[in-house]
């Protein structure tokens, strides 16, 4: 059962906010003023607090803040009460982080739909979920429930690609977010002098297509190459429109979960900017070995993928003579090696990390 904390100085308000709620089975518990509110709210961790604002000595607002001050008393919603209708007050308790507000005198059901709400948005906000098929079909759902929208990408079934087989194509119609559930992914542009450019290596987990999605002219801006195999689930544009923009939260929610990493995104560009190539090439190995691109002399059960070297090239972003040079001055140190199908198996991981970080 939920619990909810109701912070009034009008006994017979507070009495009669109480008797709605208890009628409704929630646990409820009520404070008289705000500083006894205050410490309740952190002794007891409700999952809500109702409070009026007008209070002697530490008014509504003055309890939102404080309670904003402590860890564990920051994520509890907050419902302001209020005998007062300007819009002064109420600008003033949503800048300060109240989640809705309601006027006094107000019908019960009002007050249980509001808390409600509250209650279910936060409870979606809480939940955690996989990069996986099952994760990402999992949030769809709740997201569905919470928008109250029907999606369509509800529990779809992998799509299966062979070795080179293309995704989508640079210049395509943008119609669908793919979320890769096993195998590997190159995602390259082709340059005007015809070469390819490899802007991501992706594997399981990941997302490929979200900036193609939200492109103005509606393609692709990219091409997207299963690497030996994938199998990779698609979400149709009009789902991935409405998770973005129908509400602030979800989307926050949605974008956090599909932008893979940005962080690593932007300390790729700084390495492209100001590492040398011998450090580039360290580091794009360590991160193919870390998504199982590269095999493992110490790991028999990873396979690895074979690499070519303009992918390899693209991704470190020089030539492939260049590239070709790193890699064999690499094999000859011993650090790394060609194994079956040409594939390249990493043998000192330690020492590569030393070039990445140092140079040397």
């Amino acid at each position: 059962m939920k619990k909810v904390l109701i912070i009034e100085d009008h006994k017979d308000v507070r009495e009669n906010t109480m008797e709605i709620l208890e009628l409704a089975n929630y646990v409820v518990v009520a404070s008289e003023n705000g500083k006894m509110g205050v410490q309740k709210a952190k002794e007891w961790l409700p999952d809500i607090i109702v409070s009026d604002i007008m209070m002697p000595g530490m008014d509504g607002y003055d309890v939102l803040k404080a309670l904003s001050q402590d860890e564990q008393t920051a994520g509890i919603p907050f419902i302001f009460l209020s005998a007062k209708d300007e819009k002064g007050d109420l600008r003033k308790g949503m800048n300060l982080g109240a989640d809705d507000y309601l006027f006094k005198p107000f019908e019960a059901q009002e007050l249980l739909d509001a808390i409600n709400t509250r209650l279910k948005k936060t409870d979606f906000l809480q939940q955690k979920f996989s990069k996986t098929t099952k994760g990402v079909n999992h949030f769809i759902k709740e997201a569905s429930a919470y928008l109250g929208i029907e999606l369509l990408s509800k529990d779809r079934k992998l799509q299966k690609f062979k070795n080179r087989e293309e995704i989508y194509q640079e210049g395509d119609a943008a119609h669908h977010l793919y979320f890769i559930q096993e195998g590997n992914v190159k995602v390259f542009r082709v340059t005007e002098s015809g070469k390819e450019m490899v802007t991501g290596m992706y594997g399981k987990g990941d997302f490929i297509g979200q900036l193609s999605l939200l492109n103005s002219e509606g393609t692709y801006l990219d091409t997207a190459i299963a690497l030996e195999h994938a199998k990779v689930m698609s979400i149709p544009k009009e789902d991935f429109t409405k998770l973005v923009y129908k509400d602030r939260e979800v989307s926050n929610k949605f974008l956090d979960i599909i932008s893979n990493n940005m962080i690593h995104l932007q300390e790729q560009l700084v390495d492209v900017a100001y590492s040398t190539v011998k450090q580039r090439t360290a580091r794009a190995l360590l991160e193919l070995h870390k998504k199982g691109f590269i095999e493992d002399k110490e790991n028999k059960e990873r396979t690895g993928v074979e690499i070519l070297r303009e992918d390899l090239a693209g991704m470190i972003g020089t030539a492939k003579e260049t590239t070709i040079r790193a890699i064999t001055d690499f094999r000859e140190q011993g650090l790394v090696g060609v194994g079956k199908k040409r594939k390249l198996v990493l043998l000192n991981k330690n020492r590569l990390k030393r070039i990445a970080e140092f140079g040397n």
